[in-house]
Parts: C-alpha cells; sequence; structure tokens
C-alpha cells in the first residue's frame, strides 16, 4: 500500500450530508457503493450551474477513480445499488448523446430531484452539456507564490496563511492571475485585489472590462502605494 502523506492546509473541501454519516455509512456494505457514492459527491460539489450530474462515462473515463474498482463491471453495480438504495437517481432518456447512454446521475438531493425531473419531462438542455473533467488539483498556495510572485519569506507565509482563512482558493489563485498579467508581482497588489473582490462583490466570471478598471484604479488610485513601480 503507498504512503500517504496527509492532507494539506490549502485544498478545498467537499460537503457531505451528516445523513450520510448518520445513515448512509452504516448501511453500505458494498465498496464499489461506497466509492461511487462518494465520487459523486466530490464531483458534483465542484461543478457550476444548476443541473449537476454525472453521464456513466464520466465515472468510466476517469483513470485513478477506476483504478480503484475492478473494471466496468464492478463501476455498473456500484451505481444500480447506490441507485436501488436511493442515494443517486438515474435518468435514462432515448436518443442520449455521446455519453450519456449508460444514464444520467443525480445525487438525490433537492437540486438534484428538480434537475432529474425536468430531464424527465423532456428539458433535453442539460443533457446536451458536453462531459466535464475532474476538478484539477489545486497548487498548494506557497507553491503557487513561488511561481508566478517570488522567493517565500516568513512573513510572506504568514500573510499567505491568514489570506486563506478568508478568502477562497479560486479567489487567490484568479488574484495572483491577475497580478502576473499586469506585470505587478507584489502580494500587497494581491491582497487589494482581494479585498476589492470582497468588498464588491466577485463572480468568478466577471466581465473582462470591469477587471481591466479595476487594475487601472490599483496602479493609479487608492492602490496605488501597494505597487512597485
Amino acid at each position: 500500500m503507498p504512503d500517504f502523506n496527509g492532507f494539506t492546509g490549502s485544498e478545498t473541501f467537499t460537503q457531505v450530508p451528516d445523513s450520510f454519516f448518520r445513515t448512509l455509512l452504516n448501511e453500505i456494505d458494498d465498496l464499489a457503493e461506497l466509492k461511487v457514492t462518494l465520487y459523486t459527491f466530490w464531483r458534483i460539489e465542484h461543478m457550476e450551474g444548476g443541473a449537476r450530474f454525472l453521464c456513466r462515462s464520466e465515472f468510466a473515463e476517469d483513470v485513478d477513480f477506476m483504478s480503484g474498482l475492478d473494471g466496468a463491471a464492478e463501476l455498473d453495480a456500484g451505481l444500480e445499488k447506490a441507485v436501488q438504495r436511493g442515494s443517486l437517481l438515474r435518468v435514462q432518456i432515448d436518443s442520449a448523446p455521446e455519453g450519456g447512454s449508460g444514464g444520467f446521475y443525480f445525487l438525490n438531493s433537492p437540486r438534484g430531484r428538480a434537475a432529474a425531473a425536468s430531464m424527465k419531462k423532456g428539458d433535453r438542455r442539460a443533457a446536451m452539456h458536453p462531459p466535464s473533467a475532474p476538478p484539477p488539483e489545486r497548487p498548494n498556495i506557497f507553491k503557487l507564490y513561488e511561481a508566478n510572485i517570488g522567493p517565500l519569506t516568513p512573513l510572506i507565509a504568514d500573510a499567505l496563511k491568514d489570506c486563506e482563512q478568508i478568502y477562497s482558493p479560486e479567489w487567490i489563485e484568479e488574484a495572483i492571475g491577475e497580478a502576473v498579467k499586469r506585470n505587478k508581482r507584489n502580494w500587497k497588489y494581491v491582497e487589494a485585489i482581494l479585498r476589492s473582490w470582497k468588498e464588491k462583490g466577485h463572480a468568478k466570471k466577471q466581465d473582462r472590462r470591469d477587471a481591466q478598471e479595476d487594475g487601472r484604479r490599483y496602479v493609479e488610485g487608492e492602490y496605488a502605494e501597494y505597487v512597485e513601480h
């Protein structure tokens, strides 16, 4: 068995309902069912949009996940047991697009039930979406800083740890990316971006024109003191 080096302080987390631990964890006695159920929680937690589901192909094409199962037969058996138990919902439609021939799997949650019911009633828009990829492993914030900003010092390391308690890894990564694009490789500049996003609200897919206007304000306005010229 390979050694596990432990969890890090900068990785993202997946929400799992308490009822899973109170009820399902005691009832599930099949390892494949347990794996597909937890995998579905993880994948769907990191998706965007209203209709969140997985096609069978999205399970089967994840090489890392499938390495823990004994082939497609065990995958199908695990999915079937999860559906029979009621933790997952399966919708099968005629003329399913590529990837959907094995069914569409939803968590049996309020959002999942609504999306599954909509698909059953004939809403094919969600089913036409291309299969998603597993969420990428996010780099450690220290590595991210060193790769994009500069050498890590004890003071910067403390500032990064504090930042992780306030902002999501996605925000930090995106703010560093904005600083790099503007060639403002300065941590105070990154912090200024994050504070601005927190004060104004920030959507992941914000209008890039707004981002450019923010950049001019950092350089010319109230955040100019943080920029190294």
